[in-house]
């Protein structure tokens, strides 16, 4: 079946590999080529992996950083006949494993700007005679006609395409030197083909597969992500001073006192601005702490993540500009001051802490700007350029992700492993997150208070009555004035304080309504207006929960305090709340996948990006609700009158098991 995941599975050899291999795929040649690498042993989901591409030719493997991907493609490259090339956009790490397998008698080279001209020309002579096993190429390589030609001429069984995602459009780390990655493994006839990336959802993965030009049945094979030994927390903040209380505290739990540090520490900062800021206000705590940021001059960079490596600075204050092939193995804290742009990009930076296994920390810090200025920031011009409005809707799709799961209940490593469609990795309840400590640490599950259905209903519908009122006019804050019925001279001017809604959740306090209007955000109801002072906006979606004609699916903040006789004390489990990152039954699973596979053939048939015709959180709220007309379907996530109009009937077609062939009908029969 197209785009099958399978779960640190076990794969069968066959006895012999298509005549040039001969038993070069048994398990003393896998062995003997590990120990020609200089390792003993292969971690966890290694050998499967290797495995499966010799024997199935193509592969997408979705592994964590530092688990060890690059011996999935080194261990191929010595058992195969001719020169493995792979592409990496990483200069240091090129340079380091070339390093180390040359020291192992492994004969290869790298390609990149930082290479001298002429010493470009000799490896090229020598790659030409076929005197390398592997060629490490950089992906801006590719635009030159003569370095094409040159890799188009070797012997190559096996392209290696390190950091995968980069080439989707719709993922979070896109390149466009990669979109020529499909033409590379097209005209150098590599026999196997593997793409590598520690982080992509299913609807990246599948681009990922279409883009290289791999074979639809591509298998996909996740393992590592699960990390229990990171505590994840996520935080509200509402200044700078709660920000740095936070911060230190978290520093001085995983690293101890300055000047005897145990460890060290990862501060990512949205701006170049922030991150001197923080570095300065470390460095006046006793911190040995420095900033770094894409401004800075690459000698000072490269200075900076020097001594950051060698143990001389505790804490490195950053922007996403650092990271990328940071293998500290003792980082015992990343702490975000602000929301990166996706979950995809937050489990990369925060999993670099604890790379040794031991215990580490990772703190989120959010505050209620956050959402309108990520939103500014995505609209901003590049170079003058029109940002294309599906690339900034889908990159605010993302980013309101993350922002749901800060929020959510349920056990933070779960959520994130089901976002990313490792089901099998699971933990039932981490018991060292924030919300599995809140629900109680020693079995998952315990006692919380939660809102009645209908009055979580009444009270979404009042807040979103308050939105209606403000509607592309003001910002937040009058909304929740005119819930509150708060006096302000804006209301008064529009005659808003005159209004039924005015005053209407009196009794709750303008922190709690603000976390609930930012919960509405993230669930579609609410948005802002683009610009540099954007408004909010009721939503057609929010309309109709507005209106109860669809359903008020949102947990309320947990500041809120139920009135007498209408709450009710329940066990649950730390999987039991936020349902959009609730677990599928093996059924739904099933129905996933197929949904999975028409969004695929559709995307190909129209020429767009997978995501234009479903996301995958649309995808899975169908699986979950199995609508049975229009109507149920366009309460399911992501699902307008236009969606439902272009693809309803097909949609529903695939939910009750219909086969449809291609090209598809107008309805289904």
């Amino acid at each position: 079946m197209g785009g099958s995941t399978i779960f640190a599975a076990k794969f069968a050899l066959a006895s012999t590999y298509n005549g040039s291999m001969g038993d070069a795929t048994n398990g003393n040649a896998l062995d003997q080529a590990l120990r020609r690498l200089g390792f003993e042993d292969f971690r966890s989901g290694q050998r499967q992996a290797i495995e499966a591409l010799l024997e199935r030719r193509s592969l997408l493997l979705v592994a964590p950083t530092g688990g060890g991907k690059s011996l999935c493609y080194q261990l191929p490259a010595v058992l195969l006949p001719g020169t493995t090339i792979v592409v990496s956009p990483l200069i240091s790490l090129m340079h380091d494993q070339v390093q180390a397998l040359e020291k192992r008698g492994v004969p290869a080279t790298y390609f990149a700007s930082t290479v001298p001209a002429a010493e470009m020309r000799r490896r090229s002579e020598l790659a030409r005679g076929g005197h390398y096993k592997l060629v490490y190429i950089a992906p801006e390589r590719l635009r030159l006609d003569g370095f094409r030609s040159l890799l188009a001429a070797l012997d190559c069984p096996l392209v290696a395409v390190d950091e995968a995602h980069c080439i989707s459009e719709w993922g979070h780390d896109f390149r466009p030197d990669y979109l020529a990655l499909g033409d590379l493994v097209e005209s150098v006839g590599a026999a196997h083909v593997l793409a590598c990336t520690a982080t992509a959802t299913p609807v990246v993965r599948d681009e990922i597969v279409t883009r290289l030009r791999m074979p639809p049945d591509t298998l996909q094979l996740l393992h590592g992500f699960a990390r229990p030994n990171l505590a994840l927390r996520a935080a509200e903040v509402r200044s700078a001073r709660d920000r740095a209380q936070r911060t230190d505290a978290v520093l001085g739990e995983a690293l101890g006192e300055p000047h005897q540090a145990v460890g060290a520490a990862i501060v990512y900062a949205g701006t170049r601005k922030a991150t001197e800021a923080e570095s300065v206000r470390l460095q006046a705590a006793g911190w040995r702490a420095d900033a770094y940021h894409a401004g800075l001059g690459g000698q000072h960079r490269d200075e900076v993540q020097t001594a950051f490596m060698a143990g001389d600075l505790d804490i490195v204050v950053a922007t996403n500009a650092f990271g990328m092939g940071i293998d500290r193995a003792d980082v015992r804290a990343v702490i975000h001051l602000a929301p990166p742009g996706s979950i995809e990009a937050y489990y990369q930076e925060v999993g670099r802490a604890g790379r040794d296994g031991e215990p580490a920390i990772g703190l989120m810090m959010v505050s209620p700007q956050a959402l309108p200025v990520r939103r500014r920031l995505l609209e901003r011009n590049d170079g003058g350029k029109r940002v294309d409005p599906a690339i900034v809707e889908h990159k605010w799709n993302l980013f309101l992700e993350l922002i749901r799961w800060s929020e959510g209940g349920s056990c933070r490593h779960d959520a994130i492993l089901r976002y990313f469609g490792d089901e099998a990795e699971t933990l039932d309840g981490c018991g060292r997150c924030d919300v599995c400590l809140t629900l109680g640490a020693e079995s998952p599950g315990g006692d919380e208070t939660a809102a009645d259905p209908e009055e979580t209903t009444t009270l979404v519908r009042k807040a979103l009555s308050g939105v209606a009122r403000v509607h592309r006019q003001f910002g937040v804050t009058a909304a929740v004035k005119l819930l509150r019925g708060e006096s302000d001279p804006r209301l008064e001017r529009r005659g808003l304080d005159k209004t039924p809604t005015f005053g209407i959740l009196e009794d709750s306090s303008s922190e709690w309504l603000m976390s609930l209007i930012r919960r509405m955000v993230t669930a579609g109801w609410v948005d802002f207006t683009p610009g540099d002072r954007p408004v909010v906006l009721l939503t057609a979606a929010g309309r109709e929960t507005m209106k109860g004609n669809r359903p008020a699916r949102i947990i309320l903040p947990p500041a809120f305090q139920p009135t007498a006789g209408s709450a009710r004390r329940k066990k649950t489990s730390s999987r039991a709340s936020g349902a959009e990152y609730e677990a599928m039954t093996a059924d739904e699973q099933r129905l996933f996948e197929r949904l999975r596979i028409y969004r695929s053939e559709q995307a190909k048939r129209r020429g767009v990006p997978a995501y234009v015709v479903a996301g995958d959180r649309t995808l899975r709220d169908i699986a979950r609700l199995q609508p049975k007309n229009l109507f149920q379907l366009e309460t399911c996530f992501g699902i307008g009158p236009s969606k439902a109009e272009e693809y309803g009937e097909e949609l529903l077609a695939v939910v009750a098991g219909d086969t449809l062939e291609t090209p598809w009908p107008d309805s289904p029969s």
